[in-house]
């Protein structure tokens, strides 16, 4: 029996087209996995550190190889807390839209949080290495216009992919749903049945 983790990152519930994809993946998934757990984080609830103060002190400190203190030893359980939730998932989806071209902040300070070198990521004789390995993910990506054929805009997907590669994914998997508003409603509601249907036939093989 596997647990999977879905990170849930836009605030719009089922208003959200991202949402919407996933929905539809998960009630797939769990007519093929019926005996898997699946785990939802809403990066807008979740009680998130902010990453400032006592708490990049004490990141620090572990870098230096100290002791903490009373003080940071706190704040940092709120950090490993976290880090420990997400990698004791066996599998992950990641819904987001995409904001300003890129990520919600939201779900930057979830990332923000993970990233932890000796807990996702190490620093060895050959430069980084991820330590959240052997894990697939698959990320559902929602956007307002078309950027597959405007890469210099697009700050979303690149950017998830280069830090799930970084701190050790392998198999990462994408479904984009675009365009969400620039081509009107109807090529919104293609966009997002074509997806729809993609997710469900990833599902069954995840």
């Amino acid at each position: 029996m596997a647990k999977l983790l879905y990170i849930q990152a836009s605030p719009r519930k089922e208003r959200s087209k991202s949402n919407q994809v996933a929905a539809a993946f998960l009630d797939s998934y769990k007519q093929t996995n019926p005996d898997d757990t699946v785990e939802t984080l809403n990066v807008f609830e979740a009680d998130l550190p902010s990453f400032d103060g006592l708490t990049v002190q004490a990141k620090y400190t572990i870098m230096h190889g100290a002791e903490h203190t009373a003080e940071e030893r706190q704040a940092w359980d709120a950090v490993e807390t976290i880090i420990e939730k997400f990698k004791s998932a066996d599998k992950y989806v990641i819904s987001l839209p995409m904001w300003n071209f890129g990520i919600p902040y939201r779900l930057k300070q979830y990332i923000d949080i993970l990233v932890q070198p000796g807990y996702t990521f190490k620093v060895g004789d050959n430069g980084y290495e991820g330590l959240v390995k052997g894990k697939p993910v698959v990320v559902i990506y929602a956007r307002g216009g078309a950027y597959l054929d405007a890469v210099e805009y697009d700050k979303q997907k690149p950017y998830m992919e280069q830090i799930l590669d970084f701190i050790g994914f392998e198999d990462i998997r994408s479904i984009v749903v675009e365009p969400t508003l620039a081509g009107g409603e109807d090529l919104a509601r293609q966009a997002v049945e074509g997806s729809i249907q993609k997710a469900r036939q990833t599902a069954t093989q995840f």
